[in-house]
């Protein structure tokens, strides 16, 4: 039995197809002075066979998977024909001497390793769009065919050692029944796309292929991240049990979509969705989302050497509002610093970068980045229902400032002839113990806050969440954010004013009827969590889930309050009696 990270969930049974890496030979040969141009051209034929080949599977994944996931290849063709990138390889080549493959392979590895030192997942996991598009090139360039995953024949589970979106968007889902890829994690886009085609998946499973090839027979049970080779007769009957079992809770979970979150008793809570970009967007529709609770604008700023323009901007940020209209999107400003970082700006070396320059720090001392995204969102807010939300507000100070900025910029623009909402929602994330404490003042000047307990949790218990010798420390229902959390919710409402929750315990459904009982209005996840915490909110009444909320919050110790929430769901019947596990949900 192998084990590894599950990505896709579902049970595959057959045969394994081992996908084995070309092995591409680079000449380290220096080129003369009159073989430069020959050199740069053979680049520059690569390149337009790369994004013609990309533009093939573009249109590919637009008819097969939608037009979301397609919108992940022309980021692919974005990076292929950036102007950067094409001047990092001709100054190689002119200056280092080197062949057009030799050149192509340096400046890709030089963006995948400046990408690999981000302290952040998503956007490590950039690095593997970067080795798909250098493995393109160099292939293209030397003349080495490319496999199309789409003529394999046998119906079989593939195993590789890490599988690119393109690969994936090509794949037969007749004959591919699972996949097995020993790197590559949730952020990745061949995760998002394994995900959206349903193919059960198990990611990061360490020495796979060699692990996997002498046997003749898998189980991939991507519901318990386990493989088991070469399984018996009785492990067989045991996992096809669990198949069964598991593709009747789907099914389920599948007839909620047309339902409304609501509990027993009548109260009504919205379930929106966390989303990175224009790709997200097939996924949050095809949930029945509420709307769109926090997108993350940062991603438009990655992988790039210059901001994007305010058309750019407004043309994105148009679309999805256009998208999911009339329910609401609401856009977080720029928030990078910290663990997000971007060669659009340098970032000064800081000894704690999470109590750093970031977020409305960078926006507000940067004032044309504030500026250009908040005329682009007012603009956009013509073609739908949208609210400008701040992260990391800790004064009243800062969000009368921001205020006044959007006043100024709405002047700008009815000068302009804009046309744009005149009484746009503004918002505030409270993700400091400071904004918490103050969140009755701050109700006065805003009209939602968006709770962001991961940073909200991290500063009030002083733990860096990404720091593992200390992530045992790092608790959501730890009893003192707990508390902050009743308050900001009971701040806001005293003052009218409604509250949401977007990080990441506002998916776990372990959870969801503790928030509901202290009276959130909205939880933002992950699309794919939405009918999972739906289906406990439909199971449970409000009133039941305050005396929850009530009880837990008196609790002193973490153990306390988990103890009274499963038992809470154990009564339920909403989690299995023979587990207290969040995995028996």
């Amino acid at each position: 039995m192998i084990s590894g990270s599950s990505m896709s969930p579902g049970i595959a049974f057959g045969k394994p197809l081992i996908l084995r890496e070309s092995n591409i030979s680079i000449s380290k040969v220096k080129i003369s002075d009159d073989q430069i141009e020959k050199e740069v051209l053979k680049f520059f034929s690569a390149r337009h066979k790369t994004i013609k080949q990309l533009k093939i599977i573009k249109d590919m994944t637009k008819n097969s998977i939608g037009e979301s996931k397609s919108e992940i290849f022309e980021g692919h063709i974005m990076l292929v024909e950036d102007d950067e990138f094409e001047k990092s390889v001709i100054e190689i080549i002119e200056k280092e001497k080197k062949t057009a493959e030799s050149a192509i392979k340096k400046a890709i590895n030089k963006q995948i390793k400046s990408i690999e030192k981000i302290d952040n997942t998503y956007l490590r996991e950039r690095a593997l769009d970067f080795k798909d598009i250098g493995t393109r090139m160099l292939k293209n360039v030397l003349g080495i065919p490319i496999i199309n995953l789409g003529s394999i024949d046998n119906r079989s589970i593939l195993v590789a050692k890490d599988i690119s979106p393109s690969e994936i968007s090509q794949l037969n889902l007749k004959k591919i029944l699972g996949l097995i890829i020993e790197f590559g994690g949730k952020a990745s886009h061949s995760f998002i796309i394994a995900k959206s085609l349903e193919i059960p998946s198990i990611f990061g499973v360490k020495d796979a292929i060699n692990k996997i090839q002498k046997c003749s027979y898998i189980i991939l049970d991507a519901l318990n991240n386990k493989i088991y080779c070469n399984p018996s007769e009785m492990e067989i009957k045991k996992a096809k049990k669990i198949q069964h079992k598991h593709l009747k809770i789907k099914k389920s979970l599948e007839n909620l979509k047309n339902f409304p979150a609501i509990t027993i008793d009548g109260h009504r809570i919205k379930l929106c969705a966390n989303v990175n970009g224009i790709h997200d967007i097939q996924i949050t529709k095809s949930q029945s989302a509420d709307g769109i609770g926090l997108y993350r604008t940062e991603f438009l700023y990655m992988n790039r050497n210059s901001f994007p323009c305010e058309e750019e901007q407004f043309e994105t940020y148009k679309k999805i509002a256009v998208s999911i209209n009339p329910n609401p999107i609401t856009i977080r400003t720029i928030d990078i610093g910290g663990d997000k970082t971007t060669s659009c700006i340098e970032f000064p070396k800081e000894e704690n970068p999470f109590l750093g320059w970031r977020a409305i720090r960078v926006s507000m001392d940067r004032k044309e980045i504030l500026h250009t995204q908040i005329r682009a969102i007012l603009r956009a807010s013509n073609f739908g229902k949208i609210y400008i939300m701040f992260p990391m507000i800790i004064s009243i100070e800062e969000i009368l400032y921001l205020k006044e900025e959007i006043l100024f910029i709405k002047k700008q623009l009815k000068k302009k002839k804009y046309e744009f909402d005149p009484s746009i929602k503004i918002g505030v994330m409270i993700e400091t113990p400071a904004a918490a404490v103050i969140s009755r003042d701050l109700a006065k000047e805003v009209d939602f806050f968006s709770i962001g307990t991961n940073d909200l949790t991290q500063y009030t218990l002083a733990v860096d969440r990404n720091n593992e010798k200390i992530s045992h420390l790092y608790n959501p229902i730890s009893p003192s954010v707990l508390r902050l959390i009743k308050k900001v919710i009971s701040n806001s409402h005293k003052e009218g004013k409604w509250t949401g929750i977007c990080g990441e315990i506002a998916g776990d459904e372990t959870y969801s009827a503790l928030l509901l009982g202290m009276g959130v209005d909205e939880l933002s996840m992950s699309s794919s969590s939405i009918q999972k915490v739906k289906r406990i909110i439909r199971n449970v009444s409000y009133r039941d889930a305050k005396k929850l909320a009530e009880k837990s919050i008196k609790k002193s110790k973490i153990k306390e309050i988990e103890k009274t929430t499963i038992s809470f769901l154990l009564k339920r019947n909403l989690i299995k009696k023979t587990s207290h596990s969040k995995n028996s949900l």
